[in-house]
């Protein structure tokens, strides 16, 4: 390891990294280099990124090695900084944490070990700025501190644990360039491991957005799997945990009217998370993922309701034989169809666009440019009681 100064960042050993995915390398280029880690409930993601000095705010998105690319969309988040490594791995941290209250030991070790990979990935392209955050397994977990003990202590990464308010306003920067500037109002939600976030935002122009309001439900696809006994979710189940997801969503559209903005067309929504962007694979008919087909990508509302409702027929191994789930999410994914039918019925905005990006390139664009986008705090609604997603 190196010994150049990064904030939140020690020396730390060298890993060897089996598994998990390293992403695609790129040339490295000149100036400074900057990583983010979103650590999660069920996976670990970093991007590490060089600032696109020439690019720097401008809208058009435009690549810096050469014409614009042949879509647009999955580049124009991504004009402030270029990508030059990534990692992701699921390592399921908040494995029994919504029965037990407690990070587990394999947990831990599992997650350590992914870190490890990406302190040595920062090493090696010489970050210079870095911020690493966790999510709602380390918001809920009675040990979290002796688990960030031990992250800085063997990989040298300093683990912050954000907000579930913080969260979500780091997915929206991620996402702001997928919004339709001359729709004023859009819902941005993230069905996470744990958790999850719903915006509800006015937009004001490309730089100028104001959250209205925010609300995280304790309701993620690794809690709501585990709590329902598994991932195969039958009719009833499926059904009870949407509706359940529904009724916490009603506070949150009664102080806000979010369907009368529907009903007048002056409303679009985003969806982030892994949910999303399987389905939107699945709809495509993809052989393998492909990021660049399925970021801002378009989907309606019933090509949605179909694509799950398929997928609630077919059994845990079919599941995990679709190309884009494979054994490692097989048994979350009903979970997540079951929270994105509730939100669909709660706001029935007619379609969504499918974002894969959010959180990291959150933390990117704050570390490279903070004033490319101003987002005005807003309520943040309290989140209901850690119970049972089944309970009414």
């Amino acid at each position: 390891m190196t010994d150049d100064p990064r904030p939140g960042v020690s020396p730390a050993p060298a890993a060897v990294c089996p598994g998990g995915n390293g992403g695609s390398l790129a040339p490295t280029g000149s100036g400074q280099v900057f990583a983010a880690i979103d650590l999660g409930t069920n996976s670990c993601r970093m991007l590490v990124a060089r600032h696109n000095h020439a690019e720097s705010g401008r809208p058009d998105g435009a690549h810096p090695d050469g014409p614009r690319p042949e879509n647009p969309r999955a580049e124009n988040a991504r004009a402030e900084f270029r990508v030059i490594d990534s990692f992701s791995r699921i390592t399921r941290l908040g494995e029994g944490v919504s029965g037990s209250g407690r990070l587990s030991d394999d947990a831990m070790d599992r997650t350590i070990d992914a870190l490890k990979c990406c302190a040595d990935k920062m090493d090696r392209r010489r970050v210079s700025a870095s911020r690493q955050v966790a999510t709602e397994a380390c918001r809920r977990a009675a040990n979290c501190s002796e688990f960030l003990d031990r992250v800085t202590r063997e990989t040298g990464l300093a683990l912050e644990i954000i907000s579930a308010e913080e969260e979500a306003t780091l997915a929206l920067k991620g996402c702001a360039a997928l919004l339709d500037f001359d729709i004023p109002y859009a819902l941005i939600f993230d069905i996470g491991g744990g958790s999850t976030e719903v915006l509800f935002v006015q937009i004001a122009d490309a730089r100028n957005i104001a959250v209205q309001g925010c609300i995280s439900l304790p309701m993620g696809v690794v809690t709501v799997a585990e709590d329902c006994g598994g991932g195969d979710l039958c009719g009833r189940t499926y059904q009870a945990v949407s509706d359940r997801v529904q009724k916490l969503l009603e506070p949150f559209e009664a102080v806000h009217g979010i369907r009368d903005k529907i009903a007048a067309g002056v409303t679009q929504m985003i969806g982030t998370s892994g949910t999303v962007t399987t389905l939107g694979g699945l709809h495509l008919g993809l052989n393998r993922y492909d990021r660049a087909a399925v970021d801002g990508l378009m989907l309606d509302f019933d090509a949605l309701h179909a694509t799950s409702q398929a997928l609630c027929a077919k059994t845990l191994q079919q599941r995990a034989a679709e190309p884009c789930i494979g054994w490692q999410r097989a048994d979350l994914m009903l979970a997540g169809c079951a929270i994105l039918e509730a939100i669909c019925r709660m706001w029935p905005v007619g379609r969504l666009k499918v974002a894969d990006r959010g959180l990291r390139e959150g933390l990117l664009m704050n570390l490279i440019h903070p004033s490319t986008l101003r987002v005005e705090p807003g309520r943040m609604h309290p989140a209901s009681a850690r119970t049972s997603p089944l309970q009414s």
